[in-house]
């Protein structure tokens, strides 16, 4: 039986774009302009991070469930 998901993740903070942000030494409103080639898109690192997490969920539930046994 297939295992289905729908994933979301957050948009990558290092944007060109400028963005507002608090500076935490002054406590004060700023400004924050990456400079620099930075790729915003993380779908080509998605799919082994997804697998890694579901595999790591399932094996907790398996032993929870007691189907397999803890090694330790």
């Amino acid at each position: 039986m297939p295992i289905v998901l729908r994933v979301a993740f957050k948009p990558a903070s290092s944007i060109s774009k400028t963005q507002s942000t608090v500076d935490i030494k002054t406590n004060k409103l700023t400004t924050l302009k990456i400079e620099g080639r930075h790729d915003p898109c993380v779908v080509p690192r998605a799919p082994p991070v997804v697998d890694s997490l579901v595999s790591l969920v399932l094996a907790d539930h398996a032993l929870q469930g007691g189907f397999i046994k803890p090694v330790l």
